[in-house]
């Protein structure tokens, strides 16, 4: 609100002293010479409205409230001043206005939210007392070091939100019977728990190339891979390799984590140079390994089955992962969502997860999958086993050939730099 005139904002100091001392009267009387002043003075006006609101004069109050917001349209406490009057007089119809004119004012107005939802709950409108429940909940969340009253405020949010969604979760029960949680209502069982507050639902970080449009979908449906049952029928045999290898030891198998000198401090630090996590690469950064190939002809033959994304200095990878009993590897995004990531589970000890987005699965061994690992994922080994996986990398499947050709192209030019504008 602008300053009022001087001869008006002596009277309101006076008041307000007045006040402090007890003398009401006097309050009283100083506040309406100021508003005799200057009628229509926002400050005059809300100062009386507050006065008549203590006294219990709630039409007075409401009186004065109007008074002071017509005056200064832009403020939005002057209507919940006003809103607070209307509620006094039990009028539900004029609060509701009030409310939502300092909402249109200003949407993060955490009290004209909070009244908002209050309002609406004792009225019994749920489904949109939800709505502002949860802008309290999450302007609440963002105020640092809250007051009580925030906090308390947050604390009865959360709790009807819990509560309405109980109700609505039972509501669609019935209406819908049971739901499958398999593949075949994956997106619809992730739309409803989305909307319940079950799970979050998780964005592309990509820390390379990002292709935009394609689904951020986190783990890709099994018909875009119709080559999984041959992989999976050679699981025995690749398994038999893999445990070779592991039983030969050598400098095949290294720290999956291995940062640059200098590195500051994060989360892959517990992890550097570590054989918690360890990989057996077959083909890294698209370069095969020779002595590891030669040792896994059936594994070999496996990835050659599968359509491997081909870019040179950076694709294929393909690898054992090994992560030893205890082991874990904290949430991460990987560099591009033009690829997906197949797991085949080769040796998976009971308590072995793995989770991306808002999905956790049991890894199967002998069962692949594939996901898109620029969504947040981890994986952890509660066992006192290893755990072991055939990771490898292939297009992502809603990439046509022909995009997928210029994709190496881009990477080339990418890669060789531009020389000259004229090059």
């Amino acid at each position: 609100m602008t300053q009022p005139p001087e001869p008006i904002a002596r009277l309101l100091r006076d008041a307000a002293q007045a006040r402090q001392r007890g003398v009401t009267g006097d309050e009283l009387s100083m506040l309406d010479r100021a508003v005799a002043l200057h009628p229509y003075d926002p400050q005059a006006n809300n100062a009386r409205g507050m006065r008549a609101l203590a006294d219990r004069d709630f039409a007075t109050a409401v009186e004065h409230f109007t008074r002071a917001a017509d005056a200064d349209p832009g403020e939005p406490a002057l209507r919940i001043n006003l809103a607070t009057a209307f509620r006094a007089l039990g009028d539900a119809q004029g609060e509701r206005r009030s409310l939502q004119q300092a909402l249109d004012i200003d949407q993060l107005q955490f009290v004209a939210q909070l009244r908002m939802a209050e309002l609406l709950e004792r009225q019994g409108q749920m489904s949109l007392a939800a709505k502002h429940w949860g802008a309290v909940v999450q302007l609440g969340a963002g105020v640092a070091d809250a007051p009580p009253a925030v906090r308390e405020a947050v604390t009865r949010g959360q709790r009807f939100l819990a509560e309405h969604n109980a109700i609505f979760a039972a509501s669609l029960q019935r209406e819908l019977g049971d739901v499958p949680r398999d593949g075949s209502m994956r997106r619809f069982n992730a739309c409803v728990d989305h909307m319940l507050g079950r799970r979050r639902v998780f964005r592309n970080e990509c820390a390379g190339i990002y292709y935009p449009f394609l689904p951020a979908d986190e783990f890709f449906e099994r018909a875009h891979f119709p080559w999984f049952e041959r992989l999976e029928a050679r699981t025995a045999a690749i398994r038999a390799e893999a445990l070779a290898l592991l039983a030969g030891g050598g400098e095949a198998i290294r720290p999956y984590v291995r940062l640059e000198p200098g590195t500051p401090q994060n989360k892959w630090s517990p992890l550097d140079q570590s054989l918690e996590w360890s990989a057996c690469f077959l083909w890294e950064y698209g370069e095969p390994n020779a002595a590891v190939c030669a040792r896994c002809p059936e594994t070999v033959a496996a990835l050659a089955e599968a359509p491997q994304n081909r870019v040179p200095g950076k694709a294929p990878s393909a690898f054992f992962s090994i992560l030893r009993p205890g082991g874990r590897i904290p949430p991460h995004t990987g560099v591009t969502n033009t690829r997906a990531i197949v797991h085949l589970p080769l040796v998976v000890p009971h308590g072995c997860g793995f989770r991306v987005g808002g999905e956790t699965r049991a890894w199967r061994e002998g069962e692949a999958f594939a996901f898109d690992d620029t969504i947040e994922h981890e994986a952890w080994n509660t066992s006192d086993q290893q755990r072991i996986v055939l990771i490898f990398d292939v297009w992502n499947p809603h990439l046509s050939a022909v995009e997928q050709d210029n994709l190496v192209k881009v990477f080339a030019v990418a890669d060789r730099g531009i020389v000259s504008a004229k090059a």
